[in-house]
């Protein structure tokens, strides 16, 4: 998956809004891998922890990206004080193996993002963004 430069600085600017919060959203891009909106959500757990999509803007996302001729490419959020690495909750929730499950970190103030294919639980491959 290719994430242009503007893309990564609108999740660190949504990120950081959000801090200490995790930010939540969706990466829509083309067929090809390619990234080219974020379609931020709101955390409705409103936890430093987890997040969790309302299922409205789900289906809002899903409607928007066909609309557009998008795919969703991947489900992001921030880990506002931890790793870019799925937490235990995170491997347990990633359902859905045709999309790539990214995670900014904003750990210590050192800004890092990778994104991960999830099949059953485990991580499968592991993409270095940032």
């Amino acid at each position: 998956m290719n994430i242009p430069q503007n893309i990564i600085d609108e999740l660190i600017e949504q990120a950081e809004k959000d801090a200490p919060l995790e930010s939540c959203g969706y990466l829509l891009g083309s067929e090809s891998g390619d990234v080219t909106e974020n379609y931020p959500m709101e955390n409705i757990d409103h936890s430093s922890e987890h997040f969790s999509f309302a299922p409205k803007d789900q289906f809002a996302a899903l409607r928007y990206a066909r609309s557009q001729g998008l795919r969703i490419l991947a489900n992001w959020h921030s880990h506002p004080a931890s790793p870019s690495r799925p937490s235990q909750e995170d491997l347990r929730l990633a359902n859905d193996p045709s999309i790539r499950y990214a995670i900014l970190s904003l750990l210590n103030g050192n800004v890092t993002l990778n994104s991960f294919r999830i099949l059953n639980g485990e991580v499968v491959d592991k993409e270095i963004h940032l």
